[in-house]
């Protein structure tokens, strides 16, 4: 395995969600606290922003369609946007009364688009959820007694789902067919679990938000490797480059007190490492181009 590099030039406040669009080679993020989407590609080890999509609230996940649209899951809707740039609200997830937001999202084996929720008020909340979207436009809702819905990965046969519930500190796996009961994958002791992949061997990698780390599990959930990353607030992965063996992990410099930001220079860059073994690939958007 090689070096961890700092890849950005951008210094963002809560970068997360990475996930790369093979059919237009392209890494696509958000930022958000920042506010905004982007997609970068990759320029040798270093990753060029080649666009930058703002936001009126704050952006929890993006994915893209087949045809290059973006669905993104704002504050509280998904928004469709377009390549020309023309933009579609499409279903609220967080009722307006609510001091909730959308959180980590990603496609499932099938194409279609799972995100999740978390309170505004912080850590308490044990009524935050996790839906999917179907073809027809219907919400689907999977959990709702979670702390806080984070980061989603499934086995390479699609069969198994794994979840992020992040004050619990733990990751759940579950039948997918069939939508089973969770049971505990991972349980953490320090630091919290973030954003989640899997790569082809079965293996789930999870970025740990407080421990400036990723780690990868097998398929029992034991810890077989560990990347330590120049910040603190690791806070999500996904694989990335034609033979999806580049590993990006992003981070965050959102809470972290002025001494960490002294230590931790890097800290809100995006990362990379070269991975012995390749990423599972993640769907495109499989939706109806409007909602």
């Amino acid at each position: 395995m090689s070096e961890v590099t700092a890849a950005t030039v951008e210094i963002h406040r809560l970068a997360e969600g990475p996930v790369w669009d093979s059919a237009r080679r392209r890494l696509l993020w958000v930022d958000i606290v920042g506010r905004a989407v982007f997609s970068g590609v990759f320029d040798g080890d270093q990753i060029v922003v080649e666009q930058r999509i703002g936001s009126a609230g704050m952006v929890g996940a993006v994915t893209a369609g087949a045809d290059g649209a973006l669905l993104v899951a704002e504050q509280e809707h998904l928004v469709l946007v377009r390549p020309d740039g023309s933009r579609f609200v499409g279903p609220r997830i967080v009722p307006a009364d609510q001091r909730r937001r959308l959180n980590d999202g990603k496609t499932d084996p099938a194409g279609r688009f799972l995100v999740g929720t978390l309170s505004l008020d912080g850590p308490g909340s044990e009524h935050e959820t996790l839906v999917r979207l179907e073809p027809d436009g219907e919400i689907t809702v999977i959990d709702d007694d979670l702390t806080l819905s984070n980061g989603l990965a499934w086995s390479t046969d699609g069969r198994r789902m794994f979840s992020v519930d992040t004050f619990r500190r733990t990751v759940f796996v579950r039948d997918y067919e069939r939508l089973g009961p969770r049971q505990t994958f991972v349980n953490l002791d320090d630091g919290y679990p973030d954003g989640i992949a899997m790569d082809a061997a079965d293996h789930l990698w999870l970025a740990v938000w407080g421990a400036g780390e990723v780690r990868r599990y097998d398929p029992r959930g034991v810890c077989v490797e560990r990347i330590s990353v120049p910040a603190p607030h690791t806070s999500s992965v996904a694989f990335a480059g034609d033979d999806l063996r580049r590993l990006v992990i992003t981070s965050a410099t959102d809470e972290l007190t002025i001494d960490q930001r002294l230590q931790f220079p890097d800290s809100g860059r995006i990362f990379t490492v070269r991975v012995d073994v390749p990423g599972h690939p993640v769907p495109a958007w499989s939706g109806r181009p409007t909602f």
